[in-house]
């Protein structure tokens, strides 16, 4: 071989090189980045032992655009039978949550502090909780001192009747009915008081 040749062979050779190299160093930062991608979901899920929250948003609906009214009805975790149908003609909040879901723990003094501060306008309050057993589920509600009882929705009856309207996977969720029993409003995730309050407000100012 020629000097020339091997001078040839041997550039070609570090250019595959570091083509090669080049090459491997991308790979490795894309899995860094899958690894990293993978972490952060990873890091999501594990936040609030595996409850998905709700953004935060805000809904109403105007009352020539409001749907049939809810029907719902069972047995509390301290053994009351409650029916919406009982309650049509006053304005109810439904809050949708469960123990384990820190936003839940979170907004709870504020909830018994509106169903309070409401009850006397006529509004109802009832909490709706397909995950937890009674004794976690009572022992929440002596906890954070509320006001209103909760259904047990084992049977998933609660959820049911709000399709469309609350994900399922969107916990707290918070809804509003008109004295219809119709959903006038509806929070994502850990409620605002002041935009619950001003939900109930409007919804209550409304003509029966």
């Amino acid at each position: 071989m020629t000097l020339w040749g091997a001078l040839a062979r041997g550039r070609a050779g570090r250019r595959a090189l570091r083509a090669t190299t080049a090459v491997v160093a991308a790979a490795g930062l894309a899995l860094a980045a899958g690894c990293a991608d993978s972490d952060a979901q990873d890091q999501a899920q594990d936040v609030g032992a595996g409850y998905v929250s709700g953004d935060g948003t805000v809904q109403t609906w105007a009352e020539a655009d409001r749907n049939e009214p809810v029907e719902l009805s069972g047995t509390t975790y301290d053994e009351q039978e409650i029916d919406l149908a009982d309650w049509r003609g006053d304005v109810v909040m439904l809050n949708f949550w469960y123990a384990a879901c820190p936003p839940c723990r979170a907004e709870a003094p504020d909830l018994a502090t509106i169903a309070e501060d409401y009850a006397d306008e006529g509004l109802h309050a009832l909490g709706v909780n397909h995950t937890d057993d009674a004794g976690t589920a009572l022992a929440f509600e002596r906890s954070f001192d509320m006001p209103y009882p909760s259904l047990d929705d084992s049977d998933a009856q609660g959820v049911a009747a709000m399709q469309g309207v609350v994900p399922l996977s969107a916990m707290p969720s918070t809804v509003v009915l008109d004295r219809d029993g119709r959903v006038a409003g509806r929070i994502l995730g850990q409620i605002d008081p002041s935009t619950l309050r001003a939900l109930i407000d409007d919804t209550l100012a409304e003509e029966a």
